[in-house]
């Protein structure tokens, strides 16, 4: 098994290229004890990043397992994500994880999505109108400081990221989006290396309903290369993001076991790795795997705006 190796950042912080994510379905409550513990198992195991968000409901619980871990805080890299809502008042959004987490500092800070939300109605504000993806970014960019040491975006294509550099004083440290063997984004992965944005996969082993194995996990060539190697296709498919130049990933699982083997990435040849890289390309192959694709691909929108706006590269 290979060492989990990190990613420089443009502010030259470190950043862990496998860590776990703290999102569950459904918005958990402040306390949750399945976060706590799942966050305690990963720091117990080696895990030195840690991904969360104000959407997700539970920071309380991943500050309270940070503190309690007896890990120094200097050694954990910790990610939290501003709310649709709260792009009108950033400072207030950032200031509501920091107190949740309470950790001293925020180690990147993301705009979880480019939509923004109107905070009265909870509805999605149409493209391009204010506070635009533009006008919120510039209020990120105050944040940065002691409190918050890089900031970046979640869920951006490289058309909305252009629109975001084009006035930006402080370039995003990271791009945190879906990618897995059958969603590669090799468009914008061309174009944050030349931007110097480091990428973060999530969801690297899809989203299947509880209960269900992902037909990631099926793959023939991800069950044939993790008999080859002597390890799980999970494992595989983690490995692959992992030894992507320019990548992180951000596998999550509260089963101490998978916990476990999802940290355990291994080196694969590079000819295994350019297969999975390929395996896109099979017809039907190139795909969302996340719980809204089936809306994106049969509706055209995601979260209000059209996979246009979104300007995501075209799905099957």
């Amino acid at each position: 098994m290979s060492r989990v190796h990190a990613c420089t950042l443009n502010t030259g912080a470190k950043m862990p290229a496998v860590g776990v994510g703290c999102w569950f379905q459904g918005r958990r409550d402040a306390e949750c004890p399945e976060t706590y513990e799942m966050v305690s198992n990963a720091l117990k195991y080696g895990y030195r990043h840690i991904d969360t968000a104000w959407g997700y409901g539970n920071e309380e619980a991943v500050g309270k397992a940070i503190r309690e871990s007896g890990i120094p805080r200097e050694e954990i890299f910790v990610t939290t994500k501003l709310t649709n809502n709260h792009h009108h008042a950033v400072r207030e959004g950032f200031n509501q994880s920091f107190k949740a987490l309470d950790i001293g500092y925020i180690d990147l800070y993301l705009v979880h999505w480019p939509q923004a939300g109107d905070p009265k109605t909870g509805q999605t504000i149409p493209y391009g109108q204010s506070p635009t993806m533009a006008e919120t970014w510039k209020q990120m960019e105050q944040l940065v400081g002691n409190e918050c040491r890089a900031i970046g975006v979640s869920n951006f294509s490289v058309k909305n990221l252009e629109i975001l550099l084009k006035d930006a004083q402080v370039v995003p440290a990271v791009d945190q989006v879906e990618c897995h063997i059958y969603l590669p984004q090799a468009q914008l992965d061309k174009y944050c290396k030349a931007k110097g944005i480091v990428l973060t996969s999530y969801s690297p082993l899809g989203q299947p309903p509880s209960g269900q194995t992902s037909a990631i996990l099926r793959e023939p060539l991800v069950t044939e290369l993790a008999k080859k190697y002597n390890t799980q296709p999970g494992t595989i498919l983690i490995s692959w993001v992992a030894q992507r130049d320019n990548w992180t990933v951000i596998p999550k699982s509260s089963n101490p076991q998978r916990l476990k083997a999802n940290l355990e990435i291994v080196k694969l040849d590079q000819r295994d790795h350019d297969a999975l890289s390929n395996v896109h390309q099979e017809p039907g192959k190139l795909t969302s795997l996340v719980d809204y694709a089936e809306k994106m691909r049969n509706e055209g929108t995601v979260f209000g705006w059209t996979v246009q706006e979104m300007g995501w590269e075209q799905l099957n």
